[in-house]
């Protein structure tokens, strides 16, 4: 307040003091009016108060000429009454004002409470949710199928999940590039949003999904799921002026709720999807708990093999090749087993394919070379030829550096001849376009070692090849012997007797696998077939056994 405005306050509020002083009949209240204006004009404290009481005290007597007794006391008691009233109305706007700091900071908390709310939604959403599409992430799925199979009285209802990946996603993220790749996922999350309405649909990661379906009735219904879901995946996306088409592999399990965990039902949907992918992928594969568990023992197999060959449980049997002019023993194929300590003697076809695949081929061919070497080595046939031994290559091997130094090791480590080991591989290794495995087997056949072809018929050989790889002999493939057993015998005789003829121009050897009968060895001898291998001239057998037949 400016200094003229307190004077004039004062002069009126003195004025009503001295009309107050001079009033029958005398009434205190105007003094507590006066007190009260003093803290309305924000006179509001104990110095300035005795200040103001003052100046008003020497205005009424300066101005008003009171200085009777009677007239001071009756102004000494409205001043008294000034400051009650001063007080009283100093102690409202001090309520009024914490009243007011109490409402503020009421309203502060509520808002602080609301701000808290959403930001703990907001954090909960980012800690459930996916932050490239939206979708709930696997926190919150692996809660709700938690739920789905861990609630009380949900026992006797059944649950279904689909895993579904996209396939050769990386190509796309190679091709395009992966703002490309993350505009398609989240392409994909909106139309698994708009045709699978009512479940619940989550990424897992990468371009990995899940969808839970509640209380089916049946597989028809995750089958049902499944397929909308691979349509929505199908549909083309245009992405950046790239139209992006993609499949997905989907695995289903479906089963009551009673007995499983959310942890099997995860295990068995991702299962079956890789199931699905083996298969070529855009598809989807139900979940089959015998295949799965012959899956388990083939990985428990699989993972025995490095100790199986440190213990020795694996040895070879040999079978006969006989020649098909006189019957003669002239040479032996090494066929490993395993000697399993649980599931007994297991023939090849047991644990090979899981050894190729897992790279484990390479020391146990290894194996099974040096130790055909090695028995080979000991064998004689009196004053005839001893028989070669013919052990197979895996493609694995053939294409590992140091083969022809391996080979050339063996060989002069167990005194056997070269011309005595005969090496089969595969139509697919012979055709293969690195020149360093041709390479390789032409400076073994340039030793001496007998170079043959396996199985030959059942692969995509060029035949023109044969002309220049090192090829010494073709063993034609049992389906095609087999087939001089049926009634279209005729047309099987004339495509072996092609072969054999194509072979004899390349001045290659012909040996027929599988002949189980007389006749089916002498129809292969009337069309100039060299050598027969088959349970007619014997069944595979331990090596005391060859040498037995060689005396």
């Amino acid at each position: 307040m400016a200094q003229a405005q307190l004077e004039a306050l004062l002069c009126r509020l003195a004025q009503d003091l001295a009309a107050a002083l001079l009033a029958e009949p005398f009434d205190l209240r105007a003094g507590q009016r006066v007190g009260a204006e003093l803290v309305a004009a924000h006179i509001a404290s104990a110095e300035g108060l005795g200040r103001t009481v003052e100046v008003v005290h020497l205005r009424l007597v300066r101005d008003f000429g009171l200085v009777a007794d009677d007239v001071e006391d009756r102004m000494a008691r409205l001043l008294a009454a000034v400051a009650t009233g001063y007080a009283r109305a100093l102690r409202d706007r001090t309520l009024d004002e914490q009243e007011s700091i109490r409402r503020a900071a009421m309203t502060a908390w509520a808002e602080a409470e609301r701000a808290l709310r959403a930001s703990e939604a907001r954090f909960r959403h980012q800690a459930t949710h996916d932050p490239l599409t939206g979708l709930p992430n696997r926190a919150l799925f692996t809660e709700r199928l938690a739920a789905a199979v861990n609630s009380p009285g949900r026992a006797a209802e059944r649950v279904g999940l689909c895993f579904l990946d996209l396939d050769r996603f990386k190509r796309v993220n190679d091709s395009y590039g992966h703002q490309v790749g993350d505009t398609l996922l989240t392409i994909v999350a909106d139309r698994f949003r708009r045709d699978l309405d009512g479940h619940l649909v989550a990424r897992l990661g990468g371009d990995a999904f899940v969808v839970l379906i509640e209380n089916t009735a049946g597989t028809r219904d995750v089958i049902a799921v499944a397929e909308a879901a691979l349509a929505a995946v199908h549909e083309p996306a245009l992405v950046a002026g790239h139209e992006v088409a993609v499949t997905a592999s989907v695995g289903l399990v479906e089963r009551q709720v009673a007995g499983t965990s959310p942890g099997e039902l995860m295990r068995a949907a991702d299962c079956t999807m890789h199931w699905a992918k083996s298969a070529g992928g855009d598809c989807w594969e139900l979940y089959d708990a015998e295949r799965h568990h012959r899956q388990l023992a083939r990985q428990a197999l699989s993972a025995a093999i490095p100790a199986a060959l440190e213990r020795g449980e694996f040895f070879l049997d040999y079978q006969p090749l006989a020649s098909l002019r006189d019957g003669r023993l002239i040479g032996v194929e090494a066929l490993v087993r395993w000697r399993h300590p649980e599931l007994g003697v297991l023939r090849p076809d047991s644990f090979i394919d899981l050894a190729e695949e897992t790279g484990l081929i390479v020391p146990l061919g290894g194996w099974v070379l040096a130790e055909a070497c090695r028995a080979a080595g000991t064998w004689s046939a009196g004053g005839g030829p001893a028989p070669f031994v013919s052990v197979n290559l895996a493609v694995r091997q053939v294409h590992r550096p140091g083969l022809v130094q391996e080979v050339r090791a063996l060989l002069r480590h167990t005194g056997l001849p070269p011309e005595r080991l005969q090496l089969e591989i595969t139509e697919s290794t012979m055709m293969s376009t690195a020149e360093e495995p041709v390479r390789a087997l032409r400076v073994l056949a340039d030793l001496g070692v007998r170079i043959a072809i396996d199985d030959f018929g059942t692969g995509y050989c060029n035949l023109a090849y044969l002309r220049d790889l090192p090829v010494t002999e073709l063993k034609v493939a049992g389906e095609f012997v087999a087939g001089l057993r049926t009634p279209d015998a005729r047309a099987n005789e004339r495509i072996l007797a092609s072969l054999v003829s194509l072979a004899h121009a390349l001045d290659l050897t012909v040996t027929a696998e599988g002949v189980e009968t007389a006749g089916q060895a002498e129809r292969l001898r009337a069309i100039g077939c060299d050598a027969g291998q088959g349970w007619h001239f014997g069944r595979p057998e331990p090596a005391d056994r060859i040498l037995a037949r060689l005396s």
